[in-house]
């Protein structure tokens, strides 16, 4: 088949695709990613063919406006106040984002496509072209369920209808967003309008098929879900063997106990001098060795002691194993990469899915309970940091998850299930 991925988002929701696109071209498949200009070379430099998107919507998350969703944005009431401020300047690039996948799947004539949830022009480009397509997301947070909540609202002790209820207000209002730009959309793709437009719906109201990537493991598969809504296991994208450490980093890690690793990607806000003054006090106060990672526009850190050492990034599956614990914001893919390396998580979370997967570390009894990023302290972080590298139950429980994580093979998985919903059409 040629298979076009549409995805869109900071790296995490860029290199689980590239995982899947290299795993479909193993088997025989083409494969053509088309995402942000940003992130052309990492495409291409796994020899996946690149489709051209472009950078203005996620250039908008680097703007004050889009620092203060990020930093401010950790409860469903602050995250539609603060998206509402910038819908001015996201709408004219998520247009532009739809008729971008519209061309990148008239330049590469596809046979399937796969999308992120973030590229909802992909049933509707699917539709027009007479293909098939399905939707592979890293968070169990498009299909309603009894047994958790939708990640943004608050954990209320209400019983099944209560979670049930929130997947379908979120519904509403995805809808709702969305609609509009589809109606455009189709009318400029000389298209029927939707009747009654849903986004995890084909316009004829059959299911849009649901890959799930991440474990079962650490979210099983709900029984309520309908048979479109499938979990294939983590996408990783491993990268250790095309990687070399610095060898002063080797020379760090050689010299001591293992450190507790420190990175928050692109989530250090408006003020990541703070956030490093934070890691710095909270690890020389618990008396540990550290690795801060600055990442893309996350902490900044400088005249640090001999005891921290700075990276810029390394591949997770290379690092992580070497550390004692992992302290992160808890996005899907970072937290899917510590588990895997079976080490106790510290999870920070700043908004979105952050606070469910760092909830849901914590009730699996493989780290201390998230400190979210508004609330943080050097005090509270050290404690943390005390907890995951001393308590042997987590410790433990966290090196069995890891195990199981290690022993699936998510990609495999999500191969069959794509060229089985093809098979199908």
């Amino acid at each position: 088949m040629n298979i076009l991925i549409l995805t869109y988002g900071s790296r995490g929701d860029v290199q689980p695709y590239i995982a899947l696109g290299k795993g479909l071209q193993g088997v025989g498949h083409a494969v053509t990613l088309a995402t942000s200009d940003r992130f052309q070379g990492f495409v291409e430099s796994h020899g996946l063919d690149y489709a051209y998107m472009s950078d203005d919507l996620l250039s908008i998350v680097d703007t004050d406006e889009g620092k203060d969703l990020l930093e401010k944005g950790s409860n469903l009431y602050e995250m539609i106040k603060r998206g509402l401020k910038i819908q001015k300047q996201v709408k004219p690039a998520q247009r532009a984002l739809l008729h971008q996948s519209w061309d990148a799947a008239q330049d590469t004539k596809p046979d399937f496509i796969i999308f992120h949830p973030k590229a909802g022009a992909a049933p509707h480009v699917a539709e027009k072209l007479g293909i098939g397509c399905a939707l592979v997301t890293p968070i169990p947070m498009m299909v309603p369920t009894k047994d958790f909540r939708f990640p943004i609202f608050p954990d209320l002790p209400l019983g099944d209808w209560y979670n049930r209820s929130t997947y379908h207000a979120i519904q509403f209002m995805i809808n709702n967003v969305w609609k509009g730009y589809i109606k455009d959309f189709r009318e400029a793709l000389d298209m029927p309008p939707v009747k009654n437009f849903k986004f995890i719906k084909n316009s004829d109201g059959s299911d849009i098929p649901i890959l799930h990537a991440h474990s079962e493991a650490v979210v099983p598969r709900p029984e309520d879900w309908p048979e479109t809504a499938q979990v294939s296991g983590y996408l990783f994208l491993d990268e250790e063997q095309e990687w070399t450490p610095p060898q002063d980093l080797v020379d760090f890690l050689e010299a001591g106990p293992p450190p507790v690793y420190v990175g928050f990607g692109s989530m250090a806000g408006r003020d990541p001098e703070r956030f490093a003054k934070i890691v710095v006090d909270a690890l020389q106060e618990a008396n540990l060795r550290g690795v801060i990672a600055t990442g893309w526009g996350g902490l900044q850190a400088d005249d640090l002691p001999e005891t921290i050492f700075k990276i810029d990034q390394a591949p997770h599956d290379w690092l992580f194993p070497k550390m004692s614990a992992v302290v992160h914001h808890g996005g899907a893919g970072t937290t899917a990469a510590g588990l895997r390396a079976g080490k106790p998580t510290i999870i920070v979370p700043f908004f979105a899915d952050q606070p469910f997967w760092g909830n849901r570390v914590h009730e699996m009894g493989a780290g201390p309970k998230p400190l979210m990023q508004k609330k943080l302290t050097a005090g509270k972080l050290a404690d943390a940091m005390r907890e995951a590298t001393s308590n042997q139950a987590m410790i433990d429980t966290a090196a069995e998850i890891g195990c199981k994580i290690r022993a699936e093979d998510g990609i495999a998985r999500a191969v069959d299930l794509i060229e089985e919903y093809a098979l199908k059409l």
